[in-house]
């Protein structure tokens, strides 16, 4: 299998920004929790609609899509945690506020290395359920494509 690095680099942009916009918006209080659940659901099928629809991506295998869905998960999850994580320990020592309240009280009195820990755990479960969001697109696309023939 050869890698196209230029394609890994397009996924990986596309799920750095994305994530990072997530990581903005799940600070705010009502806002928080569902741009969460896009963050872990639906990066994936978001960074596979947009490489296809502009003509970069096309998803020949099944696991063509399982490896995207990952890597974008994965790599958006990093994003959010370097805007979310510092951002939420910041405001919840020094301002005693917390978009929101469990996971502020966790971060609160955690320390680097449990940080470290909880987001990397926490980028593999955003991997997992956006290799099986991505296999999901695959299926969609492919479904899609043989209506249109």
């Amino acid at each position: 299998m050869d890698i196209n690095w230029v394609l890994l680099r397009q996924i990986s942009i596309l799920s750095v920004f994305f994530g990072l916009l997530l990581g903005l918006a799940t600070l705010v209080p009502y806002l928080g929790i569902l741009s969460f659940v896009f963050l872990i659901c639906f990066i994936a099928p978001l960074v596979i609609w947009i490489l296809v629809k502009y003509g970069c991506l096309s998803l020949s295998t099944i696991k063509d899509s399982v490896i995207i869905g990952a890597v974008a998960g994965f790599v958006a999850y990093m994003a959010f945690s370097v805007i979310y994580v510092p951002i939420s320990v910041i405001l919840m020592k020094f301002f005693h506020l917390a978009a929101n309240y469990g996971v502020g009280l966790m971060l609160q009195n955690a320390n680097f290395f449990i940080l470290i820990v909880i987001s990397l755990f926490l980028g593999v479960l955003g991997a997992t359920v956006n290799a099986f969001t991505g296999f999901l697109s695959y299926c969609v696309l492919d479904l899609l494509n043989s209506m249109r023939k």
